[in-house]
């Protein structure tokens, strides 16, 4: 789900605003401004943060880069990345092989699970006692 487009987008959106259009919550805007990946454009006298329209851009980003799995520690450090156009896009290559060797481990991880528990399944003939299941028996050990 993206951000909604921008109808005769005013130059400044409040929290809120934001938070509708971007389809998340005020606390979650809040929450990546502490971590540094969402910055308020300016703030008014009393205090209210205001927002560029840029910011549904870079929302969008991280909801992207979630989608793929990326950390939000990893989000931060590709949001800087592209905001260093000249940077060597080295450094992003490396961010998303780690990922994805990451996302290879909790494969095998899942893969080893599935064998396992499919292997109890096949011992288990699905009647009679409990005292018998071999299911049982496995996780009591």
């Amino acid at each position: 789900m993206s951000a909604q487009p921008l109808p005769d987008a005013p130059t400044r959106l409040t929290i809120g605003e934001l938070a509708q259009r971007a389809q998340l919550g005020a606390e979650t805007l809040r929450y990546y401004e502490r971590l540094g990946l969402l910055t308020p454009a300016q703030r008014t006298g009393s205090g209210y943060r205001l927002y560029g329209a840029d910011a549904l851009e870079r929302l969008d980003f991280i909801r992207r880069a979630q989608a793929l799995g990326f950390s939000l520690a990893d989000i931060g450090e590709l949001l800087a990345l592209h905001a260093r156009p000249e940077s060597d896009m080295g450094a992003v290559r490396a961010i998303a092989a780690q990922r994805l060797e990451q996302i290879d481990a909790k494969l095998a991880d899942l893969q080893r699970m599935k064998s396992g528990l499919q292997a109890l399944l096949d011992a288990c003939p699905g009647h009679g006692a409990t005292a018998h299941c071999p299911i049982l028996a496995a996780l009591h050990r």
